[in-house]
């Protein structure tokens, strides 16, 4: 368990590139996740280089929306917008940021079936375990990461960026630590667990 033990969200990066060997390998662990029915509901679109720029300026516009109440997705959420910001610094100084595309998603506009909803929470589960297959695989390559959900402050203007099908789901910030963080507090197990036999 030691690469469960010592991940850490990492907010600091250090400006070093990192490999494309790498970045398949982190990929790779997370196809490697089990999913509700095989259905392997992911597409990761890397993003790094001259295109960062593209995709920040995306994320930037939302988050201005946001701020300023202009069709807000998430209106009582406002209190969040600073921290979204943050996130925002911390996916600039990421060499690379992995954005994670439920191609069988619903728009979040979309009126579902209770049978839709449930292929939904099924599919957010399978990206989940992928997504945290990949921090895994990034810890056990020396590398650091951020398993991101703010970029749901700009999720329309990063769809239009990203322009593919399906749903926004995840991204991560990705990257040489440049920061060792200590564990964060968890649950205790007579919190968090509940034994019935």
């Amino acid at each position: 368990m030691p690469s469960i033990l010592n991940r850490r969200s990492i907010r600091k990066y250090k400006d070093t590139p990192v490999p494309r060997e790498a970045i398949e390998e982190i990929l790779y662990a997370g196809s490697l996740a089990p999913s509700s029915k095989n259905r392997q509901p992911w597409k990761f679109i890397v993003v790094s280089g001259e295109a960062k720029k593209e995709m920040l300026e995306a994320m930037g516009r939302g988050l201005a929306r946001e701020k300023e109440g202009r069709d807000a997705l998430l209106p009582e959420s406002r209190q969040h917008i600073s921290g979204a910001e943050h996130t925002l610094h911390i996916m600039e100084q990421a060499p690379v940021n992995l954005f994670i595309i439920n191609p069988l998603g619903l728009d979040l506009d979309s009126p579902a079936t209770p049978e839709q909803r449930i292929y939904e929470i099924c599919n957010a589960q399978s990206i989940g375990a992928a997504v945290e297959n990949m921090t895994l695989a990034a810890e056990g390559l020396g590398l650091g990461s951020l398993w991101i959900c703010d970029i749901f402050f700009a999720y329309r203007e990063l769809n239009q960026w990203l322009g593919v099908q399906g749903t926004l789901t995840a991204a991560m910030a990705l990257g040489y630590a440049d920061e060792a963080p200590g564990p964060r507090p968890r649950k205790s197990m007579d919190d968090l667990a509940a034994w019935r036999s």
